[in-house]
């Protein structure tokens, strides 16, 4: 079992920069597979990056690429999504998702997080 916990949403101006974490529980969370994935209002909920078990590997949605940086650090149990250069259309909850393989859709994720709302205004 994995319980997530997200942190650092808020409100920001476009252009701003926001750093969202996700602290996990658990012995095991090297094992997983680590992602974020955000909901906007009306809208399915989408992929926006996700990491290997080692840190070594990332993908990005295209929507944020160049401008957002996935992170991990399996001592602490944390995973983290640097978001600069923010646009109003970031504006969503953040999610981040724990699963044994390395996915972008988030069938591929067997624990979430409760969310973190991020806010971008013009």
């Amino acid at each position: 079992q994995v319980q997530l916990v997200e942190s650092g949403g808020g409100l920001v101006q476009a252009g701003g920069s926001l750093r969202l974490s996700c602290a996990a529980s658990g012995r095991t969370f090297s094992t997983y597979a680590m992602g974020w994935f955000r909901q906007a209002p009306g809208k399915e909920r989408e992929f926006v990056a996700v990491i290997g078990w080692s840190g070594g590997i990332t993908y990005y949605a295209d929507s944020v690429k160049g401008r957002f940086t996935i992170s991990r650090d399996n001592a602490k149990n944390t995973v983290n999504l640097q978001m600069d250069n923010l646009k109003p259309e970031d504006t969503a909850i953040y999610y981040c998702a724990a699963g044994l393989l390395l996915g972008m859709k988030d069938g591929s994720y067997d624990y979430w997080g409760q969310g973190t709302q991020v806010t971008v205004s013009s």
